[in-house]
């Protein structure tokens, strides 16, 4: 089998309603989708979700790899040397991960649809359903109030608070919302990188009624030695983000231990194969994952939910950056149903209808 035609297009999305994390306001999104076509008919179907801050790429960058490097690259290639091409693509394209992502996104699809099975089966296949968080970016009190009301009531079991810029606000927020809504469900916060190691101690210090489950990259990713600071002084699991970009990254956190848990986003590490790499040395550490997102359609949240089923050291999931997005073709590719993910059944990453 080998690949034929290579297409892409441009997916321009604004949000339903922006949202503000502690270093941006986020009010639209560019995906960038390939399609990968074989001699024998069957389609792959990639995404890249290119974001400045995480990836390093802007959908021009996006384009022009596709263009340059990636037609070059698997034109009248086989399909199924997907660690060959990841490779060559991570000399060719250093900084672009969402590009590499996209590439390996769209030939474990290919693999999956020529095995005739969802890719989570193909990947592992450990388990057939995963719950999600659902995010509150930073708003005033009363909104965030009324939001994480709203997502009780659509049967959401999982809030992640967004904060980091005023840890005084960020410890009432936590604690009236406890009040407000109870304790019947669970609470994981994200920093953004906003807090001091000191106020990242003080905020769980005084919202440990709050009982929050998972502090998420706390301080600056530029100054990793404050991770370590702040997870030997508390007991809330410290978990990094934007602190992991490569597997030699979690490799020497987790060695320096430095950090309780990881989060994984395909689109910032640089797709499948390499996430499958970062979370074996995750387990080797004796770290759970959790499977995070950034502003991606449908599709790519479809490989990051694929990918979330397919090992036991996969415990969360935060895989909602497509709820708000308007004009998204891939909807149908899971199910959600309160708060809980279903993959689909069609083969690799779904049936694709466009």
């Amino acid at each position: 089998m080998k690949i034929t035609a290579i297409e892409y297009f441009r997916l321009d999305m604004p949000l339903a309603v922006p949202y503000t994390i502690a270093y941006e306001t986020v009010s639209k999104t560019t995906n960038i989708i390939l399609k990968l076509t074989t001699d024998t008919g069957l389609t792959g179907w990639g995404c890249a979700a290119p974001d400045l801050e995480v990836t390093g790429e802007v959908a021009e960058d996006v384009i022009n790899n596709i263009d340059t490097v990636i037609v070059n690259l698997l034109k009248n290639q086989s399909p199924f040397h997907i660690a060959q091409y990841t490779h060559q693509l991570k000399t060719i394209c250093p900084n672009a991960s969402s590009t590499i992502a996209m590439v390996d996104m769209a030939l474990y699809d290919l693999m999956a649809r020529k095995a005739q099975v969802p890719l989570y089966q193909l990947l592992g296949g450990y388990r057939t359903e995963i719950p999600t968080s659902i995010t509150i970016g930073i708003l005033p009190l009363s909104d965030t109030l009324q939001q994480a009301g709203d997502f009780l009531k659509q049967g959401f079991s999982i809030i992640k608070l967004k904060g980091g810029v005023d840890v005084a606000e960020d410890i009432e927020k936590v604690l009236k919302l406890r009040e407000k809504h109870g304790n019947e469900f669970l609470l994981r916060y994200d920093a953004n990188q906003g807090y001091t190691p000191n106020e990242a101690i003080e905020f769980i210090n005084k919202t440990k009624s709050a009982k929050i489950e998972i502090l998420e990259q706390p301080t600056d990713q530029k100054k990793e030695a404050q991770l370590g600071e702040v997870s030997k002084k508390i007991d809330v699991p410290v978990m990094a983000d934007e602190s992991i970009k490569t597997l030699k990254d979690v490799f020497r956190l987790a060695s320096k231990d430095l950090i309780d848990m990881v989060n994984i986003k395909i689109m910032k590490v640089g797709g499948i194969l390499e996430s499958q790499h970062i979370n074996s040395v995750a387990q080797a550490a004796g770290m759970k994952v959790m499977i995070g997102c950034i502003d991606e359609c449908a599709l790519g949240i479809s490989a990051g939910l694929h990918f979330a089923l397919s090992s036991p050291n996969i415990e969360y999931a935060d895989l909602d950056g497509n709820l708000d997005l308007l004009g998204d073709p891939f909807a149908n590719l899971f199910e959600l149903k309160n708060g809980i993910l279903y993959p689909s059944n069609s083969y690799g990453l779904g049936n694709v209808k466009l």
